[in-house]
This record gives C-alpha cells, sequence and structure tokens, in this order.
C-alpha cells in the first residue's frame, strides 16, 4: 500500500486538506487515477462545491463504481461525505451509496442557509474521535445535511439534529472541516491517518 491520496474532482479545498496532512508528518498525492487510488494507503475525497458536477467528475475518471469498493480506509469531507449518501437532492443524483440516506436542503426555519462558521458536535462514537470531548467545536460550511440515521458517530444541532458525521465499515465521512477546525480538527485527520 503506498500513500495517503487525496481524490482529485475539482473540489475547493484539496490543497488545505495536503497541508493539513503535511502538518501532522504524512505526504499524500493528489489524483483521479483509479490505480493511484486502489493502491493507497488512505483516501480522502475532500469536498466544496455542487454535487451534480463533483458526481460527474468522479464519473468521468471511472470512480464511482470504484470508491465504494475501497477496501482502505476513506474519509470523506463536507461535500465529500454527501456524495457517499444514495440520493442527493441538490443535483437530484443518485450518490455513491456507501451511506444509507437522503442528503438535502436544510428545512426552513429563521436560521440562516448556508450554515457556515463554528459549531459544537456530540454522540461522539468510534476512532474518528478518540480523545476528542463531546461538545467540541468544529467548522461547518455547507446548506445540505444528512439526517441522523444508522451510520452517524456525531451529531451537531442547527434548527435541528443532523449527522456531522458517518461511519460503515472501512468509510468515515465529516460533515465539517477538519482542515479548517483548529486542534480539533487536526486531531480527527490524525486519528483517520492512524487507523
Amino acid at each position: 500500500m503506498g500513500d495517503v491520496v487525496i481524490v482529485n474532482y475539482s473540489a475547493g479545498n484539496i490543497f488545505s486538506v495536503q497541508t493539513a496532512c503535511r502538518r501532522l508528518g504524512y505526504e499524500s498525492v493528489i489524483s483521479d487515477s483509479p490505480g493511484v487510488i486502489t493502491g493507497a494507503a488512505k483516501v480522502i475525497i475532500p469536498g466544496v462545491g455542487s454535487s451534480g458536477s463533483a458526481m460527474e467528475s468522479l464519473e468521468s475518471a471511472g470512480l464511482t463504481c470504484l470508491i465504494p469498493r475501497l477496501n482502505q480506509p476513506v474519509l470523506g469531507i463536507c461535500l465529500g461525505m454527501q456524495l457517499m449518501y444514495s440520493r442527493l437532492d441538490e443535483s437530484d443524483d443518485t450518490g455513491l451509496k456507501i451511506f444509507d440516506g437522503r442528503v438535502s436542503l436544510f428545512p426552513p426555519s429563521e436560521l440562516p442557509v448556508p450554515h457556515m462558521g463554528w459549531n459544537r458536535i456530540f454522540n461522539l462514537k468510534g476512532p474518528l474521535f478518540s480523545g476528542i470531548d463531546e461538545g467540541e467545536w468544529f467548522y461547518f460550511v455547507h446548506s445540505y445535511m444528512a439526517p441522523a440515521e444508522e451510520d452517524t458517530i456525531a451529531l451537531c444541532n442547527y434548527g435541528g439534529p443532523f449527522t456531522a458525521a458517518a461511519a460503515r465499515d472501512n468509510f468515515f465521512g465529516c460533515q465539517f472541516h477538519p482542515e479548517k477546525s483548529g486542534e480539533a480538527g487536526q486531531r480527527v485527520i490524525k486519528n483517520f491517518l492512524e487507523i
């Protein structure tokens, strides 16, 4: 198994994720090559952008069928996590079907959308949150959210609870941006890279 590979599908936060890995002493490769991704020790799917164009980019690179079959640890960040769900309302599209559920726009409320800024997460489960306290603050920027369901390993509350992180088998997802979340975010990335 080789390096940490950050999947290149024109997402906006690729280089900040790469910098966060480097700060922890891990070199990473940015690639959309199925061979490089298959041979990686760890795979990170970053995410800033729209689900429709993201799925088109993954499809054109031959990754929509490949990613769900990966056996090594895979981390989706923000849009990268949303793409792991079965249904994507933003683009009326099918996702990668790793996690069950539908990613939909925040329901109407008095709170502004996108949900942008620091918020606490709770009900933390699993190795991704080793050494992280309940109620820790993380940085979010998103208009679409996944409901709490069986794969949820952390919740956030913004007009109601939603999935802040999810996991199934070797797949993990964070709706927040760990690469922008200070020491706690660095710990999440470190935990993932040490799985």
